[in-house]
C-alpha cells in the first residue's frame, strides 16, 4: 500500500500562457502597468521551476479577452479526488471558469460546481493537512465560502472559514504552507490566531508579499525581491528557489495563483 502524498507533493499542474492584455490586469494598488515581456519571462521561469521540481505542466493557450486569466488558481481548485469550479469575486473574471471547465472535465473524473449564491476565489483557499482554509475577503463572501465547504465535502475534504486581514486582497497573499506543520505568515495574519495549531515562521517587516511562497515537493519557491525572507528560510533548512515576481506583483499576483497543482495517481 502506497502512502498518501503530502498536500505539497505534486506531479501535475495546469498553467495558462499570459495574454498581451495582461498589462491591463486588475490591481488594488496601482504601481503602473507591468510589461508583457516581463510577465512572460517571469511566467516562463515559473513553469521551468515547476518542471525542475518534478511536475508535469500542461500549458493552456492565452485568453486575450481575460487579462487576469494567467492566474488559473482563482477560477478553480484541484485535488487528487477531483476539481471544483469556482465563481471569482471580480466581475471581469467570472467567465474564466467557463474557459477552464473543459480542461478540468477532461483531466478529472469528478468536477463539482460551486453552489449558488456567493462567490469564491482560489487565492483565498489554503490546503493544509488538517483542513482546507477558506479566507473571507473582498473576493470571497460567506455564501461562497459555505458553498465551497459543501463542494469540498463532496470530494471528502473538510473546509473551514477564516478571515483575511483588512485591506489584503487574498488570504494567501499573507501566508503559505512550508511543510505539514509549518506556516509562513505575515505578522498581521498571525496575530489573528488562525495558525495556532501550526509552527509559525513570520515574514520580516517590509517583505510582506513574500508570504505568498509556494512549496512544491522538495523546494520552496519565493519571490526573488525578498532577500531577508530567502535568507531566513535558507537558514531554517528549506531548499529555496528564488523567482522574479516584480512584474506580476504589479497586478496583485504571486506564485501560488499561476498554477493549479495536484498529485495525479495511476488511473484504473
Amino acid at each position: 500500500m502506497t502512502s498518501k502524498p503530502a498536500v505539497y507533493e505534486f506531479n501535475a499542474a495546469i498553467v495558462r500562457e499570459p495574454a498581451r492584455s495582461v498589462v491591463n490586469g486588475l490591481r488594488a494598488d496601482d504601481r503602473g502597468n507591468p510589461t508583457f515581456d516581463g510577465v512572460k519571462a517571469e511566467h516562463a521561469a515559473y513553469v521551468a521551476a515547476m518542471r525542475a521540481a518534478g511536475v508535469e505542466v500542461t500549458a493552456l493557450p492565452a485568453l486575450e479577452a481575460f487579462p487576469d486569466s494567467i492566474f488559473v488558481e482563482d477560477p478553480a481548485l484541484v485535488f487528487p479526488e477531483g476539481a471544483i469550479l469556482l465563481r471569482p469575486g471580480a466581475e471581469t473574471r467570472v467567465r474564466e471558469t467557463v474557459e477552464i471547465a473543459p480542461t478540468l472535465k477532461a483531466m478529472f473524473g469528478t468536477v463539482v460546481d460551486l453552489p449558488t449564491p456567493g462567490y469564491a476565489d482560489g487565492g483565498d483557499v489554503l490546503t493544509t493537512p488538517r483542513s482546507v482554509m477558506i479566507g473571507l475577503s473582498a473576493r470571497t463572501d460567506r455564501a461562497g465560502a459555505e458553498g465551497l465547504i459543501a463542494s469540498l465535502d463532496r470530494l471528502g475534504r473538510k473546509g473551514e472559514i477564516v478571515q483575511t486581514p483588512e485591506g489584503v486582497l487574498h488570504f494567501k497573499s499573507d501566508c503559505s504552507l512550508l511543510d505539514g506543520e509549518t506556516m509562513l505568515s505575515t505578522k498581521r495574519l498571525a496575530r489573528s490566531g488562525v495558525f495556532k495549531d501550526f509552527r509559525e515562521v513570520l515574514i520580516p517587516e517590509g517583505e510582506e508579499p513574500a508570504a505568498n511562497a509556494l512549496r512544491v515537493n522538495d523546494v520552496v519557491m519565493v519571490g526573488a525581491d525578498y532577500p531577508r525572507t530567502i535568507e531566513m528560510l535558507d537558514k531554517l533548512g528549506y531548499q529555496v528557489v528564488a523567482l522574479k515576481t516584480t512584474e506580476i506583483g504589479k497586478i496583485d499576483a504571486g506564485l501560488s495563483c499561476m498554477s493549479l497543482r495536484w498529485h495525479r495517481g495511476q488511473r484504473l
